[in-house]
């Protein structure tokens, strides 16, 4: 990769789509955390519990992933968490976030919905008018839960749906269709507000099918097992619904062996609306640049290439008219500046 990519990746204002806060969870501020709230992590040092971040699926990140979300007890904590991953947006030219929070792993242990939807409405609008980061927050059931339970939180959620921008699905995918929970996204639906999924990953392409058939998605959370189904990529690619890829979050998981061996530039080049972004980036070894630059050089990643990812993650977001078409010729006119040089 060159230095004008290099360059470019870092100049181009970004949007991250796919991000769960939960996951942004570094080793610090979960020892910090966990210290301040007696709490005994199974892991005696910071190094020791990075060391325990090699994954052989997506179910072995999740029991690490739920375990650590222990340490989130207050609103504090909550708020806490979030700012740490709006100061790395600030840092990776993230001008604007959709972020999922899934209030199930916090209610399942006794932590009240508002303390942590409080702590992160908090923290998402003190960004917007400290660092200039606009946001809106997605609420996620846990796909491995019963739809029951995703109802009941659902009432939790009715008195803070002012602040809350829309509905997803996540967690364990294999064995847990979109099917499943298609009365609950009927509600969600009925309550006026957008919906995604979780959908193809480790999952099989009938899930994508189910997504947008059955739940009425307007965006396809990973999608990359899309390419398996022709059908399905042409019925994607003439919606133009937004795959919201995480690079760097399917090595981990073992969706892809290397970087090298993605299917993102091969997404693109089928035509379809595929974004760039970091899911897990505690646990997963990189933000949403660093899941640009290494595609970029793992991928041979053109500048075209690059401006397009970038380009399509403000088109596929929630932003106003008004201002996608103020970050899509952001991103035009910085990247004109590096015509000769790329």
């Amino acid at each position: 990769m060159s230095t004008a990519h290099q360059a470019l990746i870092h100049a181009l204002p970004k949007a991250e789509l796919h991000l769960h806060i939960e996951g942004s969870l570094e080793p610090e501020l979960m020892f910090r955390l966990a210290a301040r709230n007696g709490i005994q992590l199974p892991y005696p040092t910071v190094e020791a519990l990075r060391a325990a971040y090699d994954f052989d699926n997506l179910q072995s990140f999740l029991d690490l992933y739920y375990a650590g979300a222990g340490v989130l007890q207050t609103e504090q904590d909550f708020y806490e968490l979030t700012w740490a991953y709006l100061l790395r947006c600030r840092d990776d030219h993230v001008v604007h976030t959709e972020i999922f929070f899934d209030p199930q792993t916090h209610t399942a242990r006794g932590i009240a919905f508002a303390t942590a939807y409080q702590g992160i409405r908090r923290a998402l609008d003190d960004a917007r008018t400290q660092l200039g980061i606009s946001s809106r927050l997605i609420m996620s059931f846990l796909r491995h839960l019963s739809e029951e339970d995703g109802f009941a939180v659902l009432e939790d959620a009715r008195p803070f749906l002012a602040g809350i921008d829309g509905f997803g699905l996540d967690s364990s995918e294999v064995g847990h269709p979109p099917s499943k929970f298609a009365r609950l996204f009927a509600a969600c639906h009925a309550l006026g507000l957008p919906c995604v999924a979780h959908a193809g990953e480790e999952g099989p392409p009938s899930y994508v099918w189910e997504a947008l058939d059955l739940l009425k998605v307007c965006r396809i959370d990973h999608g990359v097992r899309a390419l398996e189904d022709a059908a399905l990529v042409a019925r994607l690619v003439a919606e133009r619904m937004p795959l919201t890829v995480c690079p760097y979050s399917n090595i981990k998981l073992r969706v892809f062996d290397q970087l090298k061996d993605h299917n993102l530039r091969q997404l693109l080049q089928a035509g379809l609306c595929a974004t760039v972004n970091s899911d897990d980036p505690a646990y997963f070894g990189g933000y949403v640049q660093e899941n640009y630059l290494g595609c970029a050089r793992e991928l041979g990643l053109s500048k075209a290439e690059i401006v397009q990812l970038c380009q399509n993650g403000f088109e596929a977001s929630w932003l106003s008219p008004a201002d996608k078409a103020h970050w899509l010729a952001e991103c035009a006119r910085i990247a004109a500046g590096f015509a000769d040089a790329v």
